[in-house]
């Protein structure tokens, strides 16, 4: 019998993802569909008598994309509840661990390699400060790792749902007609897939044009052609929003050790953001433009930015519990 160290899972709303810690390394990464199971504990037997069978893993530590309350997230856009003790007396574990999606890309935050990263802007990281990850995908998330030296603490937050500011009156106009939809236009409302859509139509209305749906997917692949002035116009739009919000994460948690851009929208045209208003309006803070122009700022590349964070996670878990 080959004993493994941890099972891992990252857990979306359509998609599960298994792995086992093997040494230090995720390894066997494995892709279920959520809808084929009743819950995440089929799905992980599944796993183990499967890609897995031989491995005896010691303990679990998944993600799952929800609040996390008393060891279990009930999940808003799938019907599994991913519960802690369920998962370890089910699969016969010593320990299990349920996070937030956000909170395993905090802890990957010191993991990650300069090719797991495209850098925005030339801004050098202090040593040891507190770094944040933000994300816009299915909604919007923030998390943010803080060290003092000795000791990590990853701090979840729901601040897709804080209020979107504007900085300018095309952007006034943009919230109005958003407002005119949705009485609160928080953040995700516009910094997340189906927030693209959003912009979108707003953009379109404030300029006046008669426009044909498209998903999100269909807006960046035009706006990256130039073969839609609305569609570019949006992704400006986007990028413009995503700075300040970006500023605004670094000013609240004092993140000088950078922002960190995670999600799958944003890595589809990096060399856009580049090239868009994202750094200027990051920086742009008044008296503490210095403070901020010192702060690195980078989207995530890595394939799988979750494994490493679930993997770091279960590391400081294993440790701990044979101390």
């Amino acid at each position: 019998m080959t004993v493994a160290t941890a099972i891992l899972a990252d857990i979306g709303g359509t998609n599960a993802r298994f792995a086992l810690l093997v040494d230090t390394e995720p390894r066997l990464i494995t892709t279920y569909a959520v809808a084929d199971y009743p819950s995440p504990l089929e799905a992980a037997r599944a796993y183990l008598d499967g890609p897995a069978a031989g491995y005896q893993p010691q303990t679990a530590v998944m993600a799952a994309a929800g609040p996390v309350v008393s060891g279990r997230v009930t999940m808003t856009n799938a019907t599994w509840v991913v519960d802690a003790e369920q998962l370890r007396s089910g699969l016969a574990l010593r320990s299990a661990r349920v996070v937030n999606d956000f909170e395993a890309l905090g802890w990957a935050l010191p993991g990650f390699r300069p090719q797991d990263l495209a850098v925005i802007g030339r801004a050098v990281p202090a040593a040891s400060a507190t770094m944040a990850v933000m994300g816009p995908g299915t909604g919007f998330g923030l998390a943010a790792l803080a060290s003092d030296g000795d000791a990590e603490v990853v701090l979840v937050t729901e601040a897709g749902h804080a209020t979107l500011a504007s900085e300018n009156a095309r952007e006034d106009a943009i919230i109005q007609e958003m407002r005119a939809q949705h009485p609160h236009v928080s953040i995700e409302r516009a910094l997340s897939g189906p927030g693209l859509i959003e912009l979108y139509k707003a953009v379109a209305a404030v300029d006046q044009r008669t426009v044909p749906p498209r998903d999100s997917a269909e807006i960046v692949a035009q706006a990256l052609a130039g073969s839609c002035a609305t569609s570019r116009a949006t992704l400006d739009a986007f990028c413009a929003f995503l700075g300040s919000v970006a500023g605004n994460a670094a000013l609240t948690l004092g993140a000088l050790g950078g922002i960190f851009i995670a999600g799958g929208i944003v890595p589809r045209f990096i060399d856009f953001v580049r090239a868009s208003a994202f750094r200027q309006r990051f920086e742009e803070k008044g008296r503490l433009t210095p403070y901020l122009a010192s702060v690195p700022t980078a989207v995530i590349v890595h394939p799988e930015p979750a494994f490493v964070g679930l993997a770091r996670l279960a590391r400081r878990e294993i440790m701990a519990a044979t101390r």
